[in-house]
């Protein structure tokens, strides 16, 4: 089979498909083309891979684009191939440098030194690269498997490391016969320690439950921002939020109020807020906010017996705003596609409030950044996340995101309440479960009760920094013992 045919093999391990075990098949067959073939020829073959997982994998940025963007479908298809085939660099990188470690000495430094290769690729190109894209890490397609128990101690990119490592190991037993047995026992070492890690519980309940609805207002993506729209979408916000004020706290999704905080506080939102201080009710609510001069922020307010505001800190490159400047907004303006120029929120805001907890809070993909929440966690209860998904119509996007959310309530031991304008709304355990969750595309609200929890996972105390310093260590020590043993 191709290398194309298992990056996209790879694909199916995350959501919607699930098959979570074709990813240790799809790396199997990855580390067997590094392991046969130069480094050059490899990284050509790490291309392809490439290729298959991101063409199959993020194709709905085509959706975005030519739907909502509004450029012709060829510009459309031409810019998401770009796309495609610059992600498809990676592995091209991770199999170069893998090919080139597979040839060297020493089995057990071979192995770890590969995984710490995906990994850090990964994280570069998840974290740092444009701001980051850190869709399709391989560790998210690992939540219904004994690899999960490792989240809240190492995160997602200790996840993917064990994950590389099984199957480079794998891929080496194939290959010699005299390391099977030697393997076999490696293997049932890391996915049976991640089994009996499951059912550790790093993290506490603190109070009573807390009783949560989630509005999903389905507002459609081409009507949302049109200004003979507005008052129709705050009538159904308001309409929802009326039929649970005997709930605790009520959440609304990413920019559900299609104006400016200026503009509606006053004949909206203030008698919004003391209604819902009569009710005893706090309401977390999406929608942009004015700054100093010209800048204007991806916000989250809460009303009710506290007002505050959090400003969207890790903003989306391409479309909150345009990295790679003047190229990319000279792009953008021959094919004449709007896009948001936001300003950067602060690292270091304060939490905002609800249910009479704190909570951390992220907007949009912000939630695809493990680090971003664990370095808050500590003085929260839960983790909210409001999103807007419906640029993708309904695609594969909505349900990988809300993995991705999935991972982030199992790092840090917390429940994760997720509020989407058009799905998929949910609440998330601290095992990284969901609990419950409303279709794609329905107008409708979701209720359910959560705890409030305390204590910190390892993961959330030490962060991604650590892990990788971890990692770096630990194959530096195997690397000395194999020179050591060579003398």
């Amino acid at each position: 089979m191709p290398a194309p045919v298992f990056g996209a093999l790879l694909t199916l391990s995350f959501a919607p498909y699930d098959y979570c075990y074709f990813a240790l098949i799809a790396l199997v067959f990855f580390y067997l083309f590094c392991m046969v073939q130069p480094a050059a020829r490899a990284a050509l073959c790490g291309y392809l891979f490439g290729l298959g997982l991101f063409g199959f994998g993020i194709w709905w940025v085509y959706i975005s684009i030519h739907d909502f963007g509004g450029a012709d479908p060829i510009s459309s298809g031409l810019l998401a191939l770009l796309l495609v085939s610059i992600w498809a660099l990676f592995p091209a990188i991770t199999a170069y440098f893998s090919a080139k470690l597979l040839a060297m000495k020493g089995v057990w430094f071979r192995l770890l030194a590969v995984g710490l290769v995906w990994v850090a690729v990964e994280y570069f190109r998840g974290y740092w690269l444009l701001n980051g894209f850190p869709w399709l890490q391989v560790a998210y397609g690992q939540l219904n498997t004994p690899l999960a128990g490792y989240a809240p101690v190492v995160g997602v990119y200790g996840m993917g490391f064990l994950l590389a490592v099984s199957a480079a190991l794998l891929a080496e037993a194939w290959r010699v016969r005299t390391l099977r047995l030697p393997g076999v026992l490696m293997l049932c070492a890391i996915w049976g320690g991640g089994g009996l890690l499951q059912g550790v519980n790093w993290t506490n309940a603190i109070g009573s439950p807390i009783k949560v609805t989630l509005v999903q207002g389905n507002i459609a993506q081409d009507q949302k921002w049109q200004n003979d729209q507005m008052l129709n979408t705050l009538r159904l916000y308001l309409r929802l939020t009326e039929q649970h004020w005997d709930s605790d706290v009520i959440i609304w999704p990413e920019t559900a109020i299609p104006a400016f905080l200026a503009e509606v506080k006053d004949f909206y939102l203030d008698p919004l807020s003391a209604k819902a201080r009569e009710k005893g009710v706090d309401l977390v609510v999406g929608l942009p906010s004015n700054g100093v001069g010209n800048d204007y922020y991806n916000s989250v307010i809460t009303l009710g017996e506290t007002e505050a505001i959090y400003h969207k800190h890790h903003l989306l490159p391409f479309g909150e705003y345009l990295p790679l400047q003047p190229l990319s907004g000279w792009v953008l303006d021959q094919l004449q596609i709007p896009l948001g120029n936001f300003a950067l929120g602060g690292a270091r805001q304060s939490l905002l409030k609800a249910g009479g907890y704190p909570f951390v809070t992220t907007i949009c993909y912000e939630d695809a950044f493990g680090e971003l929440m664990s370095r808050q966690v500590g003085q929260a209860a839960y983790l909210v996340n409001v999103t807007n998904d419906g640029w993708f119509g309904n695609t594969s996007q909505p349900y990988q995101h809300m993995q991705m959310a999935q991972m982030r309530a199992l790092e840090t031991g917390r429940y994760l309440l997720r509020a989407t304008n058009t799905g998929l709304t949910g609440f998330v355990g601290p095992n990284g479960k969901i609990l419950a969750q409303a279709p794609l595309f329905t107008t409708t609200t979701l209720t359910s009760t959560i705890i409030p929890m305390a204590g910190l996972t390892p993961y959330a105390r030490w962060g991604d920094r650590a892990v990788f310093g971890g990692l770096i260590l630990l194959v530096g020590m195997v690397w000395s013992l194999v020179r050591y043993a060579g003398r």
